[in-house]
């Protein structure tokens, strides 16, 4: 769902409610964000939020294509998205993020072409290309996709380096894997300045912080734990009423997967690891404790998507498109992985 779904009633009132229960910052570079959906909002509905504080908006495109609209029944309109941008604009919001997705049924190169002309005419600050994940036995709503509309895989490859290529011609600084920013956007600051992170969620200047998930299905993060609501509302509320934190599952993070966690930030964030630098951090031999890894890593440096030296593993511009296959090379939780330490709380 989207925050929208409460009207600017309800919503002016829940935003007030959380600056009277919480110690909210007062520094400037503070980051509130909020999600609208065009479809459900208007340009004043964003200006007045942006007027109680939020001074981030993202908003979910997917595609302008209208027979790509059709295809994942959701109709939206440049015009729409453009009227909420601006009111969110006039409201003071500095920094306005569009999702885009590839992938999606009945997409072409052509098409996914004219939409990203179509977002880059917007300008937004910020955009986000996610790559559409079919899973139909878990996301009730895909099992209504054909499965033979989709893009085949040489067809995703392409619609991810259209968007590279398109919206770094137009200024856009290519954050890594599926973000962009323009050169004066806080993102692109983090990346030259080597403050950016990544979590869960994406790309951030701030993922460092304790993340405390409210509602239902939302994650927490907080020191060495991840936890994760419940997903149903009744469960949500029963804990509630009971007098408990309405938390359905948790994972408590091994020194394995903090190292690992800070292995794959370097590449995710940089493209680059220096591994003399790594081991001054974590008391490891490098080599011998991701012997494995850097097996599986071995293809992707033949690819010529990476180097890597006994001094320094580095993505090469190719390699970009992939970070995330490089980085999974490190994932403690796949198969004939080195380690599985983390456990279950």
């Amino acid at each position: 769902g989207t925050p929208n779904f409460l009207n600017i009633t309800q919503m002016l009132e829940l935003i007030e409610s959380l600056g009277r229960h919480f110690s909210f910052s007062r520094d400037a570079g503070r980051e509130f964000g909020i999600e609208l959906d065009p479809r459900f909002c208007d340009g004043d509905y964003a200006r007045q939020v942006a007027e109680a504080g939020i001074n981030r908006v993202s908003i979910g495109v997917q595609d302008f294509d209208p027979a790509v609209q059709q295809a994942v029944n959701r109709i939206q309109s440049v015009e729409e998205t453009a009227d909420v941008m601006q009111g969110a604009r006039k409201g003071g919001v500095r920094s306005i993020n569009l999702d885009l997705i590839y992938g999606l049924p009945k997409q072409t190169p052509e098409g996914f072409a004219r939409t990203l002309e179509q977002v880059i005419a917007l300008k937004p600050d910020r955009i986000a290309a996610y790559g559409y994940a079919h899973l139909p036995e878990r996301f009730k709503a895909q099992r209504q996709i054909d499965k033979y509309d989709l893009p085949d895989a040489t067809t995703r490859l392409t619609l991810l380096q259209s968007c590279v290529s398109m919206l770094t011609a137009a200024g856009y600084v290519h954050i890594g894997v599926d973000h962009f920013a323009l050169p004066g956007d806080d993102l692109a600051q983090a990346l030259v300045n080597g403050t950016l992170q990544r979590n869960f969620q994406g790309y951030s200047t701030h993922a460092a912080c304790d993340l405390i998930g409210f509602g239902m299905s939302a994650i927490s993060r907080i020191a060495r734990g991840f936890s994760q609501n419940a997903k149903d509302l009744p469960g949500y509320y029963m804990a509630l009423d009971n007098g408990r934190l309405p938390v359905a599952r948790g994972r408590l993070l091994s020194e394995d997967d903090l190292l690992r966690s800070d292995l794959i930030q370097q590449l995710m964030c940089g493209g680059v690891l220096d591994i003399p630098s790594f081991e001054a951090r974590h008391p490891v031999e490098f080599a011998h404790y991701f012997r494995q890894s850097l097996a599986r890593l071995q293809p992707l440096v033949d690819d010529g998507l990476v180097t890597c030296s006994s001094q320094r593993i580095e993505t090469t511009a190719r390699g970009q498109l992939l970070l995330r296959n490089i980085a999974q090379c490190f994932d403690a939780y796949i198969e004939g992985s080195d380690n599985r330490y983390s456990r279950a709380v």
